[in-house]
């Protein structure tokens, strides 16, 4: 293992250090952040999906997508953008 080459204080820094970006991971306001992010990217998917399948998407569904912040949603939207023959077909 790396840290057994270390010196014993650079390695106790390390393990605090790391504590420290644990705790940040772990709070509400990052989490939620990083939800928001993974719906953003889910939400992009479903129109990647739509765009390279030649679906035209109009400017109120494109708005619907991408202001969705329901995870389970958005998953049942790019499973649906795969086979759909309309966008509306992912809403119904």
């Amino acid at each position: 293992m790396v840290l057994a080459l270390l010196p014993k204080s650079v390695v106790t820094k390390f393990r605090e250090i790391a504590v420290a970006i644990v705790d940040e991971i772990e709070h509400p306001w990052v989490r939620s952040w990083v939800a928001h992010g993974e719906a953003r990217g889910e939400a992009k998917a479903v129109l990647i999906l739509l765009d390279n399948r030649g679906i035209p998407v109009s400017r109120e569904a494109e708005e619907r997508i991408l202001t969705c912040t329901d995870q389970e949603l958005l998953a049942s939207w790019i499973v649906k953008a795969a086979a759909a023959e309309s966008v509306e077909e992912l809403f119904g």
